[in-house]
């Protein structure tokens, strides 16, 4: 294209022959098709680099209760797709962590000082203390109350402003449909869960709009804490009865909800209280 703003090449266009012309378009055209080769390359290539920064966008997450069934399942995901998940756990080290910190509770002075933003921090700790109402004592009702919300509050305002640094963090905490649900021997840890969902609301209204705060409120679960409730087939068969979908939770179903929660997909998702339960809370059938 160039060759032809050179001085030599201006002639009126009445003197121009035909083969002239047709030189002339030939080589504008290969010129034109050669600059647009070039311009698609470099679009490919600047598409590649920018596809490969955000697939290599690592966030970090750290997960408090760190050996539960569907923290595991939750870490596998997040690990798998690249991500740096750190585990804290009463327990011995766990897999399938970036790192774990092993920990003799879940309160100020416990918890392991990690540096740098924090992408999203997930509260698994919980209990099943089902007993009739007049057997309940206040220790019972104290250490229900310790586990389930005082130590999300402590790990919380441990990591708050790791979570403050990262710009667009997300907290995640776990209910149970017995804080919706009226449940007959429940009474502690119904209270306790409740709690945790007027934390989710009170904390999603002060820390917005730099950090989200949800909850998961499912039903029975089958892990290693609701292992006394389906240690037979005859219990397990009774759990699928009562849940409108005739089922029993699976972890790794729940763990979906952790990583939806924690994800860029949640983004417009806070103060909400997610049952994933079957149904149990909102169906009577």
């Amino acid at each position: 294209m160039l060759f032809f703003c050179r001085r030599r090449s201006l002639k009126p266009f009445a003197t121009l022959s035909f083969t002239t012309i047709i030189q002339f378009g030939y080589t504008t055209i290969v010129g034109l098709y050669s600059f647009l080769q070039l311009f698609a390359s470099l679009s490919t290539v600047l598409l590649f680099i920018n596809g490969i920064k955000k697939v290599n966008k690592m966030k970090t997450y750290i997960f408090a209760g760190a050996s539960s069934a569907v923290a595991v399942e939750a870490a596998r995901q997040l690990t798998a797709a690249g991500h740096r998940v750190i585990g804290i756990s009463t327990h011995e080290e766990v897999v399938p962590y970036t790192e774990h910190h092993r920990v003799d509770g879940y309160a100020a002075g416990h918890l392991p000082a990690i540096a740098g933003p924090v992408d999203g921090l997930v509260y698994f700790p919980g209990t099943i203390s089902l007993k009739p109402f007049r057997g309940l004592t206040e220790a019972d009702f104290l250490t229900d109350y310790r586990i389930n919300c005082l130590g999300a509050v402590a790990v919380i305002q441990q990591y708050l402003p790791s979570l403050k640094q990262a710009g667009n963090a997300s907290v995640v905490m776990f209910s149970s449909v017995a804080a919706q649900r009226g449940m007959p021997y429940h009474a502690s840890i119904a209270m306790a869960k409740a709690a945790i969902e007027g934390l989710t609301r009170s904390l999603a209204a002060e820390l917005a709009p730099s950090i989200r705060v949800n909850c998961i409120a499912p039903s029975l679960t089958d892990t290693p804490l609701a292992s006394r409730l389906l240690n037979t087939p005859d219990k397990v068969d009774a759990a699928r009865k009562r849940n409108p979908m005739k089922m029993v939770g699976d972890p790794a179903i729940l763990s979906n909800s952790v990583t939806f929660l924690l994800s860029d997909a949640s983004a417009w998702t806070t103060g909400q209280v997610l049952a994933v339960d079957g149904g149990m809370a909102a169906l009577s059938v």
